[in-house]
């Protein structure tokens, strides 16, 4: 079973998310799609970042009813801040069946050599990299367990996301409904 693992804040999931990972699923050779939720991602701030456990409800709300999809809390029980290394060690060690495939957009890729364990990841597993605006990828000049993901370009973010959500703007068509639903009867990100 070949299982892609899409990690991040998903503060909060939107549509991009839901339609890169559906693509992956159905086209991009993934049997299933994992988004693992971060705690927080050593490498951004924290501010604006809402509670773990509200984040990870969010996505578990956006993926509802689709069986390619499932959610993870792995990183909320590993030692913090979570490095992607040790989440996949701990994945592996616990899934050996499965093959696991990394996710990582361009602009993620792009900075890899500052993630921990950079080399070690690059050499243990595949690594998926899909297009985002203005970050290309030389596909010529990849380790042989990188691959670019032939994917749609989504130019949506989660910031954008947020800003609009604080200054009122109706976004319901960027999100879930039912993440949508959520964030408005609850009132997040609106300070």
């Amino acid at each position: 079973m070949v299982t892609g693992l899409f990690g991040g804040s998903f503060n909060p999931i939107h549509i991009g998310h839901l339609a890169l990972a559906n693509y992956l699923c159905e086209c991009g050779g993934l049997d299933e799609l994992w988004f693992v939720v971060s705690p927080r991602n050593p490498l951004k701030a924290e501010a604006g970042l809402l509670e773990e456990q509200v984040r990870l409800e969010l996505v578990q709300l956006a993926i509802g009813g689709y069986p390619g999809f499932r959610t993870s809390d792995v990183e909320f029980s590993l030692p913090r801040p979570s490095y992607t290394i040790y989440t996949l060690d701990w994945l592996k060690a616990h899934y050996p069946e499965r093959e696991f495939v990394l996710i990582v957009g361009s602009d993620n890729w792009l900075q890899f050599h500052r993630w921990s364990g950079a080399e070690r990841l690059i050499r243990e597993n595949r690594i998926l990299v899909y297009p985002r605006p203005g970050y290309a990828v030389d596909a010529d000049h990849l380790p042989a367990q990188v691959s670019l993901a032939d994917s749609p370009v989504f130019e949506i973010s989660s910031t954008f996301i947020r800003e609009a959500l604080r200054q009122g703007k109706d976004i319901r068509y960027f999100l879930h409904p039912a993440v949508y639903e959520r964030i408005v009867s609850a009132g997040l990100y609106t300070d």
